[in-house]
């Protein structure tokens, strides 16, 4: 377990900032899928109505962060439209953005950063990285944005098909040392920055094993770091097709990236993950707070 006490990092996220110097345990992200066909809940939260509602179920329950989604990034997904994109988030960030909660979108398209920016949500956050055409010079403009940068071997249609690396860990490495300097030539400030090495876009599940349990070797980097291993495929074929859904493997799996320096949990199953946290923190400090 690392000595999270030793890991001063702190975070600009638009009207947010997070400083893990001076608290213990990691931010929980929700994950709002206004789709009707992402992998875990594609459809449930489709309609505006039912996707604030449960937005608000989130928070109540404790989340900091709403990471709202408008397409999806499944293997084999197909890419929809901007305008398509914007008119499935756009009525569900206009009320969210009322709320004393940090917005996440989850957009590659540059032109969808830009709308949503300009609106005044807090976080990007690209699975691309930031590396399509004029991503970066257009999240350059707003300063004060949160950015969150995921590695992703080749695109959501053809990830999953044979993923191969020498080692997982170095690649993975080197994507995040080029895409950080990158972003530094820009001028873009590191304070802005968050890394996610990306479980399951373009991985095998030895390969996201293997992210999480060496998750402390991206440290090094002294950016924040999201881990997105909640309702991932590989814990099901962990525990196989009995359990009627994944929200105890999916947890679990967050309280171990946590352990091993994960600043941010996105999760599906706010509620429990808020409670294995606590649960973590009164056994890691020996008392009750």
């Amino acid at each position: 377990m690392l000595n999270e006490e030793k890991l001063p990092v702190a975070w600009r996220c638009g009207r947010f900032y997070f400083d893990w110097s001076k608290r213990h345990k990691p931010v929980v992200m929700g994950i709002l899928n206004v789709t009707p066909d992402s992998f875990s809940d594609g459809g449930k939260f489709f309609s505006v109505n039912a996707a604030i509602e449960q937005a608000h179920h989130m928070i109540q329950a404790g989340a900091e962060i709403i990471d709202i989604g408008g397409e999806s990034t499944r293997p084999g997904a197909q890419e929809i439209s901007v305008q398509e994109e914007l008119d499935r988030i756009l009525p569900v960030i206009e009320v969210l953005l009322k709320e004393n909660i940090a917005i996440s979108v989850d957009t590659y398209k540059p032109q969808t950063m830009e709308v949503v920016a300009h609106l005044g949500v807090d976080m990007i956050n690209d699975i691309w990285g930031l590396r399509k055409p004029e991503a970066i010079e257009t999240v350059a403009k707003f300063p004060q944005l949160g950015l969150c940068l995921m590695h992703m071997q080749n695109s959501p249609f053809d990830m999953q098909i044979k993923p191969h690396y020498d080692d997982v860990l170095q690649e993975v490495d080197r994507f995040f040392a080029a895409r950080l300097q990158a972003l530094s030539i820009a001028k873009i400030e590191s304070i802005r920055i968050v890394i996610d090495p990306g479980l399951g876009f373009g991985k095998t599940p030895e390969h996201n094993l293997r992210l999480i349990n060496r998750l402390d070797s991206l440290i090094h980097f002294n950016c924040p770091i999201l881990m997105g291993a909640s309702r991932k495929s590989t814990l099901r074929k962990i525990t196989g097709d009995h359990l009627s859904h994944m929200t105890v493997p999916s947890v679990v799996a967050g309280i171990l990236a946590a352990d091993r320096g994960a600043h941010i949990l996105r999760v599906h199953d706010v509620p429990e993950t808020i409670a294995a946290l606590k649960v973590r923190q009164a056994i890691m400090v020996e008392g009750l707070s």
